[in-house]
């Protein structure tokens, strides 16, 4: 039997490891991550990123599975390739599905100010979590925040903030949380809805996306 292959982008300064959790058949999927490239410049579009990283896929009509930013890149990826189906995780589909401080951030160009030193030298500041459930979430967001390049940061914040896609694509599936502070629940139309998922969820709520993946390809 022919496996389905599937693609995984993670979230903004994420690698693999965030999908470590999630049970998906090895005889029914093969499985592959795709991982950030340094962009070109600051300057470089969104779509030629897009096109670059569509590269890395060897397979005709794939599965693409994105989290977060990653979401708003597979979409972007599709655009250049056929695909089975796209899946979307604690992401967005269009730019009126980010949150209004998004939005503010992007007009007042205050964004430019973010602190990146904070993401590249994050085991600095979380040893200043106090308390045991921050600890616990600071290790969960050291997973989010494995690839570092003040670059790479830069150039991601702004083409989230700037993201001009105005419809959602054709047969976009959005698997999201309602405790999403990052992209809140609110603003999201027709999502499969996880109960009491956070933006972490892919960590966190594994089990039961993975549920979700299997019986939306099958």
């Amino acid at each position: 039997m022919t496996k389905t292959p599937i693609y995984f982008m993670p979230g903004l300064a994420a690698g693999p490891e965030i999908f470590e959790n999630l049970e998906l058949s090895s005889e029914l999927y093969e499985l592959f991550y795709l991982e950030w490239k340094k962009p070109l410049a600051l300057e470089e579009s969104i779509t030629n990123y897009a096109m670059r990283m569509s590269e890395d896929i060897h397979h005709k009509n794939p599965v693409l599975i994105g989290v977060s930013f990653g979401g708003i890149m597979v979409q972007e990826i599709s655009k250049f390739i056929d695909t089975k189906k796209v899946i979307l995780i604690s992401s967005v589909k269009t730019k009126h599905e980010l949150p209004t401080r998004f939005k503010v951030a992007s007009m007042s160009k205050l964004y430019k100010l973010f602190p990146t030193k904070i993401v590249n030298n994050f085991e600095n500041y979380a040893k200043f979590f106090l308390g045991k459930s921050l600890k616990k979430r600071a290790e969960i967001y050291k997973k989010y925040l494995s690839v570092r390049g003040t670059k790479y940061i830069k150039w991601s914040i702004h083409n989230v903030l700037h993201w001009q896609q105005n419809k959602p694509l054709e047969g976009i599936v959005h698997i999201h949380g309602t405790e999403d502070h990052v992209f809140p629940f609110k603003n999201i139309a027709n999502p499969i809805k996880i109960e009491g998922g956070t933006h972490v969820m892919i960590l966190t709520k594994a089990k039961k996306i993975s549920k979700i993946i299997h019986e939306i390809l099958t």
